[in-house]
């Protein structure tokens, strides 16, 4: 039986009385976190997760007292670091502590002979990125969350990032990693550069979402910024040439850093221009000069064997410029009844075209725009990121109506064997969906989870756990 008092009694000895609160301000604001559906309910003071403390740590002999007293006691323990989600993976379903990595020192340390950096789990990785870049160098990784997410985020929620044609998602970038356990113990996982003693066990906690394990420092690896970056914007015939084009250069082997496909609606929006009536592509390619340009040239004759033509840099230029605006989404679900909601779901080349017609058309009834790009492109096929806004008559419609779009999106999804999602990880989201997603993998799922948390304290209700 849970014993959350004797735990907290515990904590506040170990780690002293101001690590540990229970005031109902430090209480809500950890019951949210940038999930569209969990800022409307924030509005409405609707508090759904909530837990019964909130432990703050700065070390890791913190996290390890933090999960020895829970594990005694059986408590359940959700990790947060700058809770920048936007699928409710740090929100506690369950009550009990909230373990808050935000305190934790943002130290990092760079080998520029073997092009990593080694980095604490909480570091804002905007910080990370901008030292890196006074340096000459790159992370590779650029999320739009990048300036309000945290580098062991990225490793529990098994993000991407826009340029991830060129430098992949966060599983090609760590090198190594420690995660402390609910027993208290901590691991080293790497292999530096590849490893062939068994299997790979660094991938056993990437998208784990704190169920497994709590990551408590990263080595990633990094880039010389390149010498060159070549932009363009395309115009396209339709989606069906565009979604032809982002094959076509896959299969040719090319590795442009920058590759967004809008359709019709959303092109208007991405170049600010009403009477777009057709998809726009964005392309960016990068490295030595010579490299940079003769990709280019090769990514421009692709384009127009498929009917686009180009209309100069511009565009892609103003996306790049502002690529880590959010304000257009808070914006509206600021205002009363306003809602938005970003799902992204990947699928193969053959379904990706059909799979984009029916959430359009299922989910058209459920907002004033639906609106779609294609990026994070893959010899197999791509993902696909739907962007929801609308205006409904209060909030209180605006939850119920976010409430429908997911459920709407992970059938439509379900139905067309597509994976439920790319880079935003399951959270509470996507939970429900997990077992019908996985299928008998999630056997293999369960089995870690009771090996390495037998009693069950580390985010339960996340990933169909």
């Amino acid at each position: 039986m849970a014993d959350l008092a004797a735990a907290l009694s515990e904590l506040s000895e170990a780690l002293g009385p101001d690590a540990v609160r229970t005031d109902g301000e430090a209480l809500d604001r950890s019951s949210h976190d940038s999930w569209p559906l969990s800022a409307k309910l924030d509005r409405l003071g609707s508090h759904r997760h909530r837990a019964d403390a909130v432990v703050g740590v700065g070390d890791e002999r913190g996290i390890r007292a933090v999960l020895s007293a829970a594990a005694r006691h059986d408590v359940p323990v959700t990790v947060r670091a700058l809770a920048s989600s936007v699928t409710g993976q740090p929100l506690p379903v369950r009550g009990g502590i909230v373990l808050d990595l935000s305190a934790l020192p943002d130290a990092y340390e760079v080998d520029a002979e073997n092009l990593t950096v080694r980095v604490t789990a909480g570091h804002n990785g905007g910080a990370l990125e901008d030292a890196l870049n006074a340096r000459g160098l790159t992370l590779g990784h650029s999320p739009q969350s990048l300036y309000r997410s945290s580098v062991g985020g990225w490793l529990a929620t098994l993000a991407t990032g826009q340029f991830s044609s060129y430098y992949g998602g966060i599983e090609d970038l760590v090198t190594g990693y420690t995660v402390t356990l609910a027993t208290g113990e901590t691991l080293r996982l790497k292999a530096s550069p590849r490893a062939a003693m068994g299997p790979d066990l660094r991938q056993l906690f990437l998208g784990s979402e704190g169920t497994l394990g709590v990551i408590t420092s990263v080595t990633l690896k990094v880039f010389p910024l390149p010498q060159t970056r070549l932009l363009q914007t395309y115009e396209l015939p339709g989606v069906e040439e565009g979604v032809a084009v982002l094959r076509a250069q896959a299969a040719a082997g090319l590795r442009p850093f920058l590759l967004r496909l809008y359709d019709p609606a959303e092109a208007r929006h991405a170049l600010q221009d009403d009477t777009l009536t057709a998809p726009v592509l964005f392309t960016g390619t990068q490295g030595p000069d010579a490299v940079a340009r003769a990709e280019a040239d090769v990514l421009d004759a692709l384009v127009r064997e498929h009917g686009g033509r180009a209309l100069g840099p511009g565009g892609a230029e103003r996306w790049m410029a502002r690529r880590f605006d959010f304000s257009s989404v808070e914006n509206l679900l600021a205002q009363d009844g306003g809602y938005a909601e970003t799902i992204e779901v990947a699928h193969t080349w053959r379904g990706i075209v059909p799979l984009y017609r029916a959430l359009a058309a299922e989910l058209a009834p459920l907002a004033d725009e639906v609106l779609a790009h294609f990026s994070h492109v893959y010899t197999q096929g791509t993902s696909l990121y739907l962007i929801l806004r609308g205006t409904a008559p209060t909030d209180e419609e605006a939850v119920a109506r976010l409430e429908r779009i997911w459920e709407t999106a992970m059938h439509t999804a379900l139905a067309h064997g597509a994976e439920l999602s790319h880079h935003h990880g399951g959270g509470l989201a996507r939970s429900p969906y997990t077992r019908r997603s996985l299928g008998t993998s999630h056997l293999l799922l369960r089995r870690l989870k009771h090996a390495l948390d037998p009693d069950g304290v580390l985010n339960p209700g996340k990933l169909g756990l």
